[in-house]
């Protein structure tokens, strides 16, 4: 987007994303077979074809990756002018109709700008929160993480640790990932089915550009249990952050030897020895992510559908999803309550 006088302001982000509803697998699935019914006799949907999304944000990666606004910009005003150009420019990028359109994913203190979408025909509802740590100041290493904790969780890290010795890593390179893909693919599958719905499959050969391109500031991890690849982390190095991308996991194995509880602590192991202020966990798994002292932080999605009658079918659709409940765990002693 360019100002009066040809200067750009902002820009946005986007992606064609083929969404199937019957990929979604969770209690949601009712509502789904409705809303499939429904389009059927209005002839609006096929169950042979994809739900076509127009999507402006990363649809691997929780947060705001989206839209970018030089400082000092009526951003209430910006916003809804790049959804509307997201709209208009749907005949410029496919040749096929696109059924919706969906800007994601917006933190809580943007909504007051964000909320203006409204005024487009955007519906919004929440997802499930991206798990946040806040690295407290004092930690210079994890053992000063440990001790942070109340005994109950600390005794629990160190077990988890524990059962997790037998496990050796190694820090993947750029020579040694192209050996490692087939099996990292296949961890990540395991994962990526359990999920109740995805919009998308990462492809994990593109771990090798984010490695060329990004360096040391892209972190991918593989765990071995003896001679057997079993588990598999990535993230990256984003200004003060660390954010998790994603991980692969043997089931088999997981439990016996604490794999995913061993990650979640070598990401924040990690974030202090680089010396970070957070970590981004994402939004799988909250219960256990806030069981090593992560919080959640509410994230809204605006979705439009491009039609008038649709979209306020879809709004019926929205209005049904809610975030998955979990037990949040505050594991700190109380001077590290704020974390």
């Amino acid at each position: 987007m360019f100002d009066e006088k040809q200067k750009a302001i902002a820009f946005a982000t986007i992606k064609l994303v083929d969404f199937y509803l019957d990929s979604v697998q969770n209690d949601l699935q009712s509502v789904v077979e409705w809303i499939r019914c429904i389009g059927r006799k209005l002839h609006l949907s096929s169950s042979q074809k994809p739900f076509k999304i127009l999507t402006c944000g990363n649809i691997f990666v929780s947060g705001e990756h989206g839209i970018f606004i030089k400082p000092n910009q009526d951003k209430k005003e910006i916003v809804k002018q790049l959804a509307e150009a997201i709209v208009a420019f749907e005949k410029d990028i496919s040749k096929e109709t696109i059924d919706a359109f969906m800007l994601k994913d917006f933190v809580n203190e943007s909504l007051f700008i964000t909320d203006a979408l409204h005024s487009v025909g955007y519906n919004s509802f929440n997802v499930d929160p991206n798990m946040k740590l806040i690295l407290d100041s004092d930690w210079d290493t994890f053992d000063d993480y440990l001790k942070a904790l109340k005994t109950k969780y600390r005794v629990k890290a160190k077990k988890a640790l524990e059962k997790s010795t037998d496990l050796r890593t190694e820090d993947v390179t750029i020579e040694s990932l192209k050996q490692l893909l087939p099996e990292m693919t296949l961890l990540y599958k395991n994962v990526s089915n359990k999920a109740s719905f995805n919009l998308g499959y990462f492809n994990v050969e593109t771990y090798t550009s984010l490695k060329e391109n990004l360096k040391d500031d892209y972190i991918i991890k593989v765990y071995w249990l003896g001679d057997k690849l079993v588990g598999f982390l990535s993230g990256m190095i984003n200004q003060n952050s660390l954010d998790a991308h994603f991980v692969g996991i043997d089931y088999a194995v997981n439990r016996a030897y604490a794999v995913y509880q061993r990650m979640l602590y070598d990401y924040i192991s990690l974030a202090i020895d680089s010396n970070l202020k957070t970590i981004n966990f994402g939004r799988t798994a909250s219960e256990i992510k806030s069981s090593v002292g992560a919080v959640p932080q509410d994230l809204t999605i605006y979705l439009r559908h491009r039609k008038s009658i649709p979209n306020r079918i879809l709004s019926l659709f929205l209005n049904r999803i809610q975030p998955t409940e979990f037990r949040l765990i505050k594991p700190f002693k109380i001077k590290n309550i704020k974390n």
